[in-house]
Protein backbone atom coordinates (compact mmCIF):
# COMPACT_ATOMS: atom_id res chain seq x y z
CA UNK A 1 0.00 0.00 0.00
CA UNK A 2 1.04 3.59 -0.68
CA UNK A 3 3.93 4.72 -3.14
CA UNK A 4 6.44 2.38 -3.76
CA UNK A 5 10.15 3.50 -4.13
CA UNK A 6 11.57 1.20 -6.53
CA UNK A 7 10.80 -2.48 -8.42
CA UNK A 8 13.66 -4.67 -8.51
CA UNK A 9 13.90 -7.67 -10.74
CA UNK A 10 16.25 -10.64 -10.22
CA UNK A 11 17.22 -13.46 -12.62
CA UNK A 12 18.94 -15.72 -12.40
CA UNK A 13 19.88 -18.70 -14.32
CA UNK A 14 21.95 -21.68 -15.68
CA UNK A 15 22.64 -21.14 -20.25
CA UNK A 16 23.60 -24.29 -21.97
CA UNK A 17 25.64 -23.61 -25.15
CA UNK A 18 27.46 -25.80 -27.58
CA UNK A 19 29.49 -25.17 -30.55
CA UNK A 20 27.19 -25.44 -33.64
CA UNK A 21 28.81 -23.25 -36.24
CA UNK A 22 25.71 -20.62 -35.65
CA UNK A 23 23.09 -23.11 -36.41
CA UNK A 24 20.29 -22.67 -33.23
CA UNK A 25 19.21 -25.92 -32.03
CA UNK A 26 16.79 -26.64 -29.36
CA UNK A 27 14.35 -23.76 -30.09
CA UNK A 28 10.63 -24.45 -30.07
CA UNK A 29 10.01 -22.20 -32.81
CA UNK A 30 6.22 -21.13 -32.73
CA UNK A 31 5.87 -18.63 -35.50
CA UNK A 32 6.38 -19.27 -39.32
CA UNK A 33 10.01 -17.96 -40.99
CA UNK A 34 8.26 -15.99 -43.63
CA UNK A 35 6.72 -13.69 -40.07
CA UNK A 36 10.32 -12.75 -40.22
CA UNK A 37 10.50 -10.83 -43.97
CA UNK A 38 8.03 -8.43 -42.04
CA UNK A 39 9.67 -4.71 -41.71
CA UNK A 40 9.29 -2.52 -38.84
CA UNK A 41 9.43 1.15 -38.39
CA UNK A 42 13.25 0.66 -36.86
CA UNK A 43 14.25 -2.01 -40.46
CA UNK A 44 12.26 -0.56 -42.91
CA UNK A 45 13.95 -1.81 -46.71
CA UNK A 46 16.49 0.86 -47.86
CA UNK A 47 17.79 0.92 -51.60
CA UNK A 48 21.24 1.84 -50.25
CA UNK A 49 21.52 -1.24 -47.83
CA UNK A 50 20.00 -3.76 -50.70
CA UNK A 51 22.16 -2.74 -52.95
CA UNK A 52 25.29 -3.30 -50.33
CA UNK A 53 23.79 -6.73 -49.86
CA UNK A 54 23.15 -7.76 -53.29
CA UNK A 55 27.53 -6.48 -53.88
CA UNK A 56 28.37 -8.24 -50.69
CA UNK A 57 26.68 -11.54 -51.84
CA UNK A 58 27.71 -11.38 -55.49
CA UNK A 59 29.61 -14.60 -56.37
CA UNK A 60 27.88 -17.12 -53.57
CA UNK A 61 27.29 -20.04 -54.42
CA UNK A 62 24.29 -20.61 -52.24
CA UNK A 63 21.94 -18.35 -49.67
CA UNK A 64 24.15 -19.56 -46.40
CA UNK A 65 27.37 -18.43 -48.39
CA UNK A 66 25.24 -14.95 -49.16
CA UNK A 67 24.59 -14.23 -45.63
CA UNK A 68 28.18 -14.72 -44.44
CA UNK A 69 29.34 -12.59 -47.36
CA UNK A 70 27.28 -10.49 -46.15
CA UNK A 71 28.37 -10.63 -42.79
CA UNK A 72 31.95 -9.74 -43.50
CA UNK A 73 31.28 -6.96 -45.37
CA UNK A 74 29.47 -5.70 -42.28
CA UNK A 75 32.17 -5.98 -40.11
CA UNK A 76 34.76 -4.36 -42.82
CA UNK A 77 32.30 -1.65 -43.61
CA UNK A 78 31.94 0.07 -40.40
CA UNK A 79 34.21 0.52 -37.09
CA UNK A 80 32.85 -0.81 -33.65
CA UNK A 81 31.39 1.52 -31.61
CA UNK A 82 30.69 0.63 -27.72
CA UNK A 83 29.04 3.23 -26.96
CA UNK A 84 25.67 3.17 -26.14
CA UNK A 85 22.85 3.36 -29.36
CA UNK A 86 21.42 6.28 -30.06
CA UNK A 87 17.40 5.80 -29.30
CA UNK A 88 15.56 4.92 -31.81
CA UNK A 89 18.00 5.70 -34.38
CA UNK A 90 16.88 3.18 -37.75
CA UNK A 91 19.41 1.01 -39.77
CA UNK A 92 18.64 3.21 -43.05
CA UNK A 93 19.80 5.93 -40.78
CA UNK A 94 22.78 4.04 -38.96
CA UNK A 95 24.17 2.87 -42.80
CA UNK A 96 24.48 6.64 -43.42
CA UNK A 97 27.39 6.78 -40.72
CA UNK A 98 31.33 5.46 -40.37
CA UNK A 99 30.70 3.53 -37.48
CA UNK A 100 27.78 1.28 -35.77
CA UNK A 101 26.76 -0.05 -32.03
CA UNK A 102 25.95 -4.11 -32.47
CA UNK A 103 22.27 -2.98 -32.70
CA UNK A 104 22.56 -0.68 -35.22
CA UNK A 105 24.72 -3.70 -36.69
CA UNK A 106 22.24 -6.47 -36.26
CA UNK A 107 19.44 -4.34 -37.45
CA UNK A 108 21.32 -3.19 -40.77
CA UNK A 109 22.01 -7.14 -41.18
CA UNK A 110 18.49 -7.77 -40.93
CA UNK A 111 17.11 -5.43 -43.67
CA UNK A 112 19.70 -6.66 -46.07
CA UNK A 113 19.03 -10.09 -45.28
CA UNK A 114 15.40 -9.65 -45.93
CA UNK A 115 16.23 -7.63 -49.08
CA UNK A 116 17.95 -10.80 -50.20
CA UNK A 117 14.64 -13.04 -49.63
CA UNK A 118 15.62 -13.99 -46.07
CA UNK A 119 13.67 -14.05 -43.46
CA UNK A 120 15.67 -12.14 -40.27
CA UNK A 121 15.51 -11.36 -36.96
CA UNK A 122 17.20 -9.29 -34.56
CA UNK A 123 18.70 -11.36 -30.85
CA UNK A 124 19.49 -9.44 -27.95
CA UNK A 125 21.35 -11.49 -25.21
CA UNK A 126 25.21 -11.32 -23.98
CA UNK A 127 28.46 -12.01 -25.51
CA UNK A 128 30.99 -13.82 -22.97
CA UNK A 129 34.40 -12.53 -22.98
CA UNK A 130 36.18 -16.42 -23.59
CA UNK A 131 39.19 -15.01 -21.62
CA UNK A 132 37.16 -14.75 -18.32
CA UNK A 133 35.58 -17.11 -16.05
CA UNK A 134 33.28 -14.44 -14.22
CA UNK A 135 32.39 -11.64 -17.16
CA UNK A 136 30.39 -8.73 -16.37
CA UNK A 137 29.02 -7.94 -19.93
CA UNK A 138 27.09 -5.26 -21.75
CA UNK A 139 23.93 -6.57 -23.71
CA UNK A 140 24.95 -7.36 -27.36
CA UNK A 141 22.90 -7.66 -30.22
CA UNK A 142 23.14 -10.06 -33.59
CA UNK A 143 20.85 -11.20 -36.13
CA UNK A 144 19.51 -14.79 -37.09
CA UNK A 145 18.48 -15.43 -40.72
CA UNK A 146 16.84 -18.59 -42.04
CA UNK A 147 17.97 -20.35 -44.38
CA UNK A 148 16.33 -23.60 -45.77
CA UNK A 149 17.94 -27.11 -45.13
CA UNK A 150 19.31 -25.54 -41.57
CA UNK A 151 16.76 -23.65 -39.98
CA UNK A 152 17.67 -20.42 -38.20
CA UNK A 153 21.40 -19.35 -38.60
CA UNK A 154 23.21 -16.70 -36.10
CA UNK A 155 25.24 -14.03 -38.16
CA UNK A 156 27.16 -10.93 -35.46
CA UNK A 157 28.32 -8.38 -37.94
CA UNK A 158 30.28 -6.62 -34.75
CA UNK A 159 32.53 -10.05 -35.80
CA UNK A 160 32.01 -10.81 -39.06
CA UNK A 161 31.19 -14.35 -37.60
CA UNK A 162 28.58 -16.66 -36.68
CA UNK A 163 27.99 -16.51 -32.56
CA UNK A 164 29.03 -20.00 -30.91
CA UNK A 165 29.29 -20.86 -27.29
CA UNK A 166 30.18 -18.00 -25.52
CA UNK A 167 26.99 -16.09 -26.40
CA UNK A 168 24.07 -16.08 -24.71
CA UNK A 169 20.49 -15.72 -26.24
CA UNK A 170 18.01 -13.92 -24.54
CA UNK A 171 15.18 -12.73 -26.79
CA UNK A 172 14.10 -11.92 -30.48
CA UNK A 173 12.19 -10.08 -32.49
CA UNK A 174 11.55 -8.04 -35.70
CA UNK A 175 13.68 -5.21 -34.43
CA UNK A 176 16.19 -4.01 -31.11
CA UNK A 177 12.64 -2.63 -29.58
CA UNK A 178 10.80 -6.09 -29.67
CA UNK A 179 14.12 -7.93 -28.39
CA UNK A 180 14.31 -5.81 -25.60
CA UNK A 181 15.28 -7.90 -22.05
CA UNK A 182 13.52 -5.67 -19.93
CA UNK A 183 10.42 -3.42 -21.00
CA UNK A 184 7.78 -1.13 -19.18
CA UNK A 185 5.78 1.70 -18.28
CA UNK A 186 4.09 3.45 -15.65
CA UNK A 187 1.99 6.41 -15.28
CA UNK A 188 2.27 9.58 -12.63
CA UNK A 189 4.65 11.61 -11.72
CA UNK A 190 7.78 11.50 -10.93
CA UNK A 191 11.33 10.49 -12.74
CA UNK A 192 12.55 7.60 -13.15
CA UNK A 193 16.18 5.34 -13.60
CA UNK A 194 17.13 2.28 -14.94
CA UNK A 195 20.10 0.04 -12.99
CA UNK A 196 21.25 -3.13 -14.49
CA UNK A 197 24.05 -5.18 -13.23
CA UNK A 198 24.33 -8.63 -15.09
CA UNK A 199 26.98 -10.71 -14.34
CA UNK A 200 27.88 -13.72 -16.62
CA UNK A 201 30.07 -16.82 -14.89
CA UNK A 202 31.75 -19.89 -17.30
CA UNK A 203 31.01 -23.31 -15.58
CA UNK A 204 33.91 -25.54 -16.87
Amino acid sequence: EGPVDGIEITVKGEVLTSHSDGVLHGVHETLPPALFLRSTEATVLDTAIAKFAVNAAEGARDRIGALHRLNRAFHERFAFDAGRPEPGRTAAAAFRMDSATPRDMAQMFAVAARSLGAPARYVSGYHHNDHEVVHLPTPHGWAEAFVDGLGWVGFDPCTGMSPEEHYVRVAMALDAAGAAPVAGSRLGEGGEELDVDVVVQRED
